[in-house]
């Protein structure tokens, strides 16, 4: 029976390189397996790819195998939601026609098993990195994206965007997550008289978290996946951090 709602993100396929990449490919091709007798909802919470940008005719070569277990896991009832994250903001259409998903571009409330969910990326939230902020304005300009598009060779756009991609050196790093100083934390508790929720849940700080913030309030992140393998599951009403074993 599904009902159960699984929560991922920051999977970065792709980094630090393509050995590395496709073992984490098999394991998260392990974990959609195993969540998908009773996936209701799979909410892929962004950096899913650690670069990705579609052409007209065109998107990226590899992640076969990924795509289409997603696509298996859609066919057979699941509700798939893909946020864009900061690796990924150039998903268009391709997923959504191709896959079934449903793309979705910033933080958006859900209500589901009688809570209520927040849910997105994370970049670029808050008052953190306005540095990243001016690159995103500069990202989703619209002319310069069809000059991205139509003036580079896309061989040469896709060695472009991995050398942009700051994952290579990410992978070495294991963040530390900083209570009440972290930004996000700010974040939420600055949005929380306007947008009431249960639950807050975002990737993108590569810090897999459980934090409480209030009577019943609780914040998740959803961590990486490059050493590990830690998701989110809502059931019964009930949302707990977990972490897959292949």
């Amino acid at each position: 029976m599904k009902d159960k709602a699984y929560f991922a993100s920051d999977f970065h396929l792709g980094a630090p390189n393509r050995e590395i990449s496709l073992e984490r490919e098999r394991r998260i091709i392990a974990w959609l397996d195993f969540i998908k007798p009773n996936a209701q909802q799979l909410f892929l919470l962004g950096d899913i790819f650690d670069f990705w940008y579609e052409w007209k005719r065109a998107v990226p070569k590899g992640f076969v195998k990924f795509l289409a277990k997603l696509a298996e896991l859609v066919d057979n009832g699941t509700k798939l939601y893909f946020f864009t994250g900061n690796h990924d903001i150039w998903a268009y259409h391709y997923l959504a026609d191709e896959i079934g998903a449903e793309i979705i571009r910033k933080p958006q409330l859900f209500e589901i098993q009688g809570k209520k969910l927040y849910l997105g990326h994370g970049d670029g939230l808050g008052h953190h990195d306005r540095k990243y902020k001016i690159m995103k304005a500069i990202f989703t300009n619209r002319l310069l994206q069809w000059m991205f598009s139509n003036l580079l060779h896309p061989n040469f756009a896709l060695w472009l965007g991995s050398k942009w991609s700051l994952s290579r050196n990410a992978y070495e790093r294991s963040p530390e997550f900083h209570g009440e100083k972290e930004w996000l934390v700010e974040h939420i508790r600055e949005i929380m008289p306007k947008i009431n929720a249960d639950y807050y849940i975002f990737g993108h700080r590569h810090c897999a978290v459980e934090y409480p913030l209030d009577n019943n309030v609780t914040y998740i992140n959803t961590g990486v996946w490059f050493k590990s393998s830690p998701y989110a599951e809502l059931s019964e009403g009930t949302l707990l951090l977990k972490t897959f074993v292949l």
